[in-house]
């Protein structure tokens, strides 16, 4: 039996940040499931490829929206029923650092404001990070043998990662509480995403998910995700009526040496690549130990999807909404 699914009369949805990899690719995926979309982009983005789209297909439109500007957000939600937020860092402050917790929660607070604000909205989808879920002095940094798995009900810590100077997961954490405490102060219907590292072409090794990659490896909590999938995951608990709460998405842990050298020779160009290191101490403070191509320790996943898993069973991806 599918699962029941919002009013597919409601079509007209927003992408928030548009932009990013996966803000743009949920505008190409609605717009081929028939939804109209509100496509909202910051200056820095790609407003010209977006524009171009728009040209091409009557159900999308562009809107420039800073999610540091209230009223630009509620220009662009207007008429929407939904809206699927994924903060992009501004353009002036690009790297994740201490102060970028401060962006990230006020832009949080701005959006979810803007929606309670919104008489139309019905959902709003909050992409968060499983960074958000992990990060605790007895979660990855005990061993897995003292401590059960990792889910969704967990939250990373606040003081951990001061200590540890783990500021993107700081600063996820930080959003997705106060998103959490907007809409249930304003009465909102949100669920959040909380992806793993995403894969792909664009992935460096300054990429701010990195941050301490050994200790996740390590207690078999480094967790990583497809497009493909994150974005299915999005639409999902979008259109299930029957979403609740936080989702953690990934389809892949690593947790043997070859996945982690698979990893480092993503991550680094053939120049910078060792045949005796794996890449997860590359960009981490905390630890500078190497495995050698010998190692065959395998750690144990110590976290787990398994509400999001449960709530695709039965995800048509190829579905397309009747257009009105």
């Amino acid at each position: 039996m599918a699962p029941a699914s919002l009013d597919q009369t409601c079509q007209t949805v927003c992408v928030m940040d548009a932009s990013g990899r996966l803000g743009s690719t949920l505008v190409h995926r609605l717009l081929h499931r028939g939804y109209t979309v509100h496509a909202a982009l910051q200056t820095h983005g790609e407003w010209e490829n977006v524009q171009g789209m728009a040209c091409k297909n009557k159900r999308l439109r562009v809107f420039h929206a800073d999610p540091l500007d209230y009223h630009s957000i509620i220009d662009a939600l207007k008429g929407c029923s939904g809206l699927f937020y994924c903060f992009e860092p501004p353009s002036d402050q690009p790297s994740y650092d201490e102060f970028m917790a401060e962006v990230e929660v006020r832009a949080a607070h701005n959006v979810l404001e803007a929606c309670a604000q919104t008489d139309s909205i019905q959902k709003v989808v909050f992409t968060s990070s499983a960074t958000a879920v992990l990060w605790r002095d007895e979660g990855a940094n005990a061993s897995s043998s003292s401590c059960c798995d990792v889910d969704e009900r967990n939250w990373t810590d606040i003081n951990f990662c001061k200590k540890f100077k783990l500021w993107h997961a700081l600063s996820k954490t930080l959003a997705e509480k106060t998103a959490w405490a907007m809409a249930m102060d304003r009465g909102l219907n949100m669920v959040s995403i909380n992806g793993g590292l995403l894969m792909g072409p664009e992935l460096s090794i300054t990429n701010p998910y990195l941050k301490g990659a050994a200790e996740m490896y390590e207690n078999g909590v480094f967790v990583t995700v497809d497009l493909k999938f994150i974005v299915d995951a999005h639409i999902c608990v979008f259109e299930d009526i029957s979403s609740y709460g936080r989702y953690l998405s990934f389809n892949h842990v690593i947790t043997c040496n070859k996945d982690a050298l698979h990893l480092a020779h993503m991550l680094l160009p053939p120049s910078s690549q060792s045949s005796t290191t794996t890449p997860p101490h590359t960009h981490n403070n905390t630890q500078t130990q190497s495995v050698s191509l010998e190692d065959t320790r395998v750690y144990p996943q110590r976290i787990s999807n398994k509400k999001l898993n449960k709530l695709m069973v039965d995800f048509d991806t190829s579905l397309q909404l009747q257009v009105n």
